[in-house]
């Protein structure tokens, strides 16, 4: 636990508490030992993260401050009742700031109700210290530009114009139920079993995931979770160069989690998983619903037909998803792990919500570093850079000492009497077996992969170690500077992937505390000498992003993009284990419109 932060400038003081053994049975002749701190110490230069309700705090400050309401009604002609300030922590603060625990807010105008604030943005931004809970200054444009007025709306009672008809309605039906149980935190499904947690800064975890097989379970992952995102904003003038947040660590992706609704967020038979995080206080707080777990057509898992007897084989395969969805202010992060029936597995990442807006300088024509999504409104072009925290235990029992990570790499041959033809090409793969090697980056054009394997376990037809692959999606290079503090601040992002030996306090890769922070407390400290990879139960941070370049046509509200990555078995079975799955036809399909009508070639 982390204690606030107290005094003018705040020390930040950290505790563990050792609690009462897993399923200790208390009894009026043997009571659980009472809790015990086992550590309390000071953190000297560091911030704790920041609550949901310090975000409400920061907007209350700054909305009751004087010299901001007078602002605003000189600038605006509008009172404080309509107007939203939406609360970042502050990346870059201004000289003489430092040490303070901060908060930036950037502000926008309720027009109406149900408005959508973000068409109406304003131009200042207001610093507050929540120690103090006071306004340290207010950042403003030289000349004051016009509020955009325009409406630009996405909720339903204010949409123009008429909704668009025709859709019939699609149902998700199993009438025997769905095909997993769940146990507690354990989930079993097709061979799978996954245990389920969720904390107030990661959101979903995934804990000895295995594959079950003759008997027994084989371990694939013993932890997974995404631990960390970088998102830099890229206008190069004030006060833009202050927006860049780091949203797992400065609020946490479980603090924000929502309550999912049944039929919306999900479909079909659904298991939910109710959340307890702490508020500021330390005090335990419910999301009802924070995790959805259901299972999903996901299209076609394998067909052939031969040519020959026409005969076919054809299975439709099947996911289980386990999911949650956040909100951070304007943005919505929808976060998808999948298991397949082919022991795939699979992690995605969809961006959804509203583009951060600011107004448009007066006199400007376009801007420079964006685009113009309604009169006078622009919305920056920005990136989020993901970090995903994988710790793999290929078919080892013991949570993954022994696994080795490769870089694999499919290179060309040269020409040559080893390539007459010239088409010869082959994989290069290279072993990490200390941090210095263990880094490295996506490259599409290699079709490059890293293999998580266990040399102890050797596949009897390819006489190859059981492994899985990690598969990139798609994704892009951080564009910060090098001696940027975006750059310095989000390290991990430098690299798509770093191997580090097993350490339980390294658990997060920008720091355990990144609010505020001035540099990489993490992978850059933890790599910074080179330590041996052999016997040292690895762990792969996978770094992936987004870089969005807007769209008009992702305001007012934006369709989800979406990143992420996959893990694929290699040599972990002795043949494609989806092979026993049952023939199946859908009897409920319905044949539409006039039988075997004829394509226009």
């Amino acid at each position: 636990m982390i204690a606030p932060t107290t005094g003018a400038h705040g020390v930040a003081m950290e505790g563990r508490v050792q609690l009462a053994p897993a399923g200790h049975c208390a009894t009026t002749a043997q009571l659980p030992p009472p809790p015990e701190l086992v550590m309390w110490k000071e953190l000297p230069g560091v911030q704790p993260m920041t609550t949901p309700d310090e975000c409400q705090a920061a907007e209350d400050i700054m909305k009751a401050d004087p010299q901001l309401q007078e602002l605003v009604r000189e600038r605006y002609g509008l009172g404080m009742e309509g107007i939203c300030c939406d609360a970042w922590d502050l990346h870059n603060p201004p000289p003489g700031l430092d040490g303070r625990r901060m908060m930036q807010g950037f502000m926008y105008a309720n027009l109406k109700t149900n408005d959508n604030q973000y068409a109406h943005p304003l131009d200042l931004v207001p610093i507050v210290d929540l120690n103090s809970g006071k306004v340290l200054l207010i950042d403003k444009y030289d000349r004051v530009p016009p509020l955009p007025t325009q409406g630009v709306e996405y909720h339903r009672d204010l949409i123009q114009g008429p909704l668009r008809t025709g859709l019939k309605p699609l149902h998700v039906v199993q009438p025997e139920g769905p095909s997993f149980s769940v146990d507690g935190s354990l989930v079993k499904w097709q061979k799978w079993q996954v245990r389920v947690g969720f904390n107030g800064r990661e959101g979903i975890v995934l804990h000895q995931v295995g594959w079950e097989e003759e008997g027994r379970v084989r371990p694939v992952l013993h932890r997974a979770s995404l631990v960390e995102m970088i998102i830099p904003y890229g206008d190069p003038e004030e006060p833009y160069t202050r927006k860049s947040a780091m949203d797992i660590g400065d609020y946490g992706m479980g603090f924000s989690a929502n309550s999912l609704e049944l039929g919306c967020d999900c479909l079909g038979h659904i298991q939910y998983f109710d959340a307890i995080i702490n508020d500021g206080r330390g005090e335990p707080q419910t999301i009802r619903k924070a995790v959805c777990i259901h299972e999903e057509d996901s299209g076609v898992m394998q067909k052939h037909v031969d040519v020959r007897s026409g005969h076919v084989e054809m299975r439709r395969g099947r996911r289980l998803v386990i999911s949650s969805i956040s909100t951070f202010f304007n943005y919505e992060y929808c976060n998808y792990w999948y298991l397949y029936q082919d022991a795939s597995i699979g992690f995605e990442v969809k961006l959804t919500g509203i583009l951060s807006t600011s107004i448009a300088p007066l006199g400007e024509v376009l801007p420079t570093h964006g685009i113009r999504v309604a009169p006078g409104v622009n919305a920056h072009a920005h990136q989020h850079m993901f970090c995903a925290r994988l710790d793999p235990a290929i078919d080892d029992p013991e949570g993954g000492r022994g696994v080795v990570v490769s870089e694999v790499t499919v290179v060309a041959l040269p020409p040559g009497p080893a390539n007459p033809a010239g088409n010869g090409f082959c994989t290069e793969e290279r072993t990490f077996t200390d941090t210095d090697d263990g880094r490295g980056d996506v490259d599409f054009m290699a079709a490059r992969v890293w293999k998580l394997k266990n040399p102890a376990c050797i596949n009897p037809i390819t006489m190859e170690p059981v492994a899985y692959r990690l598969i990139p999606g798609p994704t892009s290079a951080l564009m910060a500077q090098a001696g940027s503090l975006v750059r310095a601040r989000g390290n991990f992002a430098t690299r798509n992937v770093w191997v580090t030996p097993h350490h339980d306090e390294e658990r997060f890769p920008a720091g355990e505390h990144v609010v505020s922070s001035t540099s990489c407390m993490g992978l850059a400290n933890w790599t910074a000498q080179n330590k041996s990879l052999v016997d040292a139960d690895p762990v792969l941070w996978y770094s992936f992003g987004v870089t969005h370049i807007p769209r008009i046509e992702d305001f007012p509200v934006m369709p989800a993009e979406s990143t992420g990555f996959m893990l694929k078995p290699a040599s972990f079975f002795t043949m494609n284990p989806a092979v026993d799955l049952p023939y199946e036809r859908d009897t409920a399909s319905v044949e539409t419109g006039v039988c075997c009508q004829t394509a226009v070639l």
